[in-house]
């Protein structure tokens, strides 16, 4: 790997530590789906890095990287549609009040 690789991989890092900080601190959901999206675009990057420097002809990484950005977006209009509920039937979406959703 040369060292313009770090270039990539620090930002990276920067992103996924943010993201993993701000995911274990917030209590409200919509920050913590900010968390996990953050997460999700530095692993992406670094799909994308590690097949550019490691496998310069194939296009495996880049594939991935299109495939989990597609998984990403299904995945956060599906949390968007739960916190809707949620916050329908809460009117909050606090994560200490979600216990309160017993049936």
């Amino acid at each position: 790997m040369e060292i313009k690789a770090i270039f990539y991989l620090l930002p990276a890092l920067v992103m996924f530590c943010a993201g993993v900080y701000g995911f274990i601190t917030r209590r409200n959901m919509i920050a913590m789906l900010i968390s996990l999206e953050l997460m999700l675009n530095a692993v992406d990057i670094n799909f994308a890095v590690f097949n550019r420097f490691l496998f310069p002809g194939a296009l495996e990484g880049m594939f991935f990287t299109l495939f989990a950005i597609a998984i990403a977006a299904a995945e956060t209009a599906l949390a968007i549609a739960i916190l809707i509920n949620i916050f329908r039937s809460v009117k909050n979406i606090d994560v200490r009040d979600l216990n309160e959703m017993k049936f």
